[in-house]
């Protein structure tokens, strides 16, 4: 059986970053990504997603974006950079290989792959799967919605939507965003349990994400206030807020069931609707993880700090959800998570 020093599960944004930092500290990653490019989910997002943060302050650690560093990529931008990112990196990566599992070794871990294969390694580092299974509420009702069902995952563009009455469930980016895209086309209503709260993109003349890096709480050490404080903001350069002022779409509290086509709304209102969209989140999807006790709490997630797995000291995470930072979970934390990751798993390599 082939061992290999490190094992990073997935070759999206959060792989590469950590294939970059641990090629920095000496040792020979391997990237195993499960698609056939070095890409991530970014190919799957809709045709309308942009960064949220500038071309300066999004690139990996090592390559920058080039272009204007004041425009916001798009989706398709993101996928060439990181496909150009992949092509820089010195690094072993290999696509169609789908971990299955890992377990506990003599020499550190055992990988599973989907066709058959497994794979040694003295340290493990996971970069996909924290936003691997979509959020589907139980809403009242909504099982027996005869309409169209989708999250967030599967939508892709306001065309099949044309004409119809459209219901976007949820107050957070993603759900603001495709809802003012859909409100060209259609008649789109935004239910949430509390109202969609907007934040200037552009604050004092400068991105928000400048104010960011100059006070450092973009990496600083997310404390539960800043969480709460970053919770559901819309990042906003006025567009949305003009849009919902207009009614396009119109915002509604949630709605209080759902029986075949009809929904019910919080005043007693109901109507018949074509199409009912989630954009209710992600939840952790790391079930190749089970067989390594202590790995994932009863809930499927991680067990960590700071990335590093509490049970499993050459385990480490990068790219999970306010693993440490405001900006873990994105473009412009990613390196420095994975640095950090990269820093202890070579310590603990060191010291076998």
């Amino acid at each position: 059986m082939e061992h290999v020093d490190v094992a990073v599960i997935g070759g999206g944004q959060s792989g590469l970053a950590a294939a970059h930092s641990l090629l920095r500290e000496g040792l020979r990653p391997v990237i195993l990504e499960a698609s056939g490019q070095a890409a991530g989910s970014w190919p799957h997002y809709y045709d309308s997603l942009t960064l949220f943060s500038p071309a300066r302050y999004s690139p990996l650690p090592g390559l920058a974006f080039g272009g204007d560093l004041d425009r916001y990529p798009h989706r398709d931008e993101v996928v060439a950079y990181l496909l150009r990112y992949a092509e820089h990196l010195d690094a072993d990566i290999r696509t169609g290989h789908r971990v299955t599992s890992v377990r506990q070794a003599k020499e550190g871990f055992e990988l599973d792959l989907a066709g058959g294969q497994k794979l040694g390694a003295g340290a493990v580092v996971t970069a996909t799967g924290g936003f691997g299974r979509p959020n589907r509420p139980a809403l009242p009702g909504l099982e027996t919605f005869t309409g169209t069902l989708l999250h967030t995952a599967q939508y892709r563009t306001p065309v099949p939507f044309a004409g119809r009455r459209v219901v976007v469930v949820g107050a957070g980016n993603s759900a603001v965003q495709i809802a003012v895209e859909l409100a060209r086309a259609a008649r789109v209503s935004l239910a949430s349990r509390a109202p969609v709260r907007l934040f200037p993109q552009q604050p004092l003349g400068r991105d928000l994400h400048f104010w960011l890096t100059v006070t450092g709480l973009d990496s600083a050490p997310l404390g539960r206030f800043q969480r709460r404080l970053s919770t559901m903001a819309v990042i906003d350069d006025g567009h949305y807020r003009a849009a919902l002022a207009a009614g396009r779409p119109d915002r509604r509290p949630m709605f209080t069931r759902v029986d075949g086509p009809v929904v019910t709304w919080a005043d007693g209102a109901a109507e018949e609707v074509d199409a009912i969209i989630l954009a209710t989140g992600y939840r952790p999807d790391l079930g190749y993880l089970a067989p390594l006790p202590g790995a994932l709490d009863r809930a499927g997630r991680p067990r960590h700090r700071d990335g590093t797995s509490l049970a499993h000291p050459r385990l480490a995470h990068v790219g999970l959800e306010w693993q440490r930072s405001l900006s873990s979970a994105s473009l412009r934390g990613a390196g420095r998570d994975a640095a950090r990751a990269a820093r202890r798993i070579a310590r603990q390599l060191r010291a076998r």
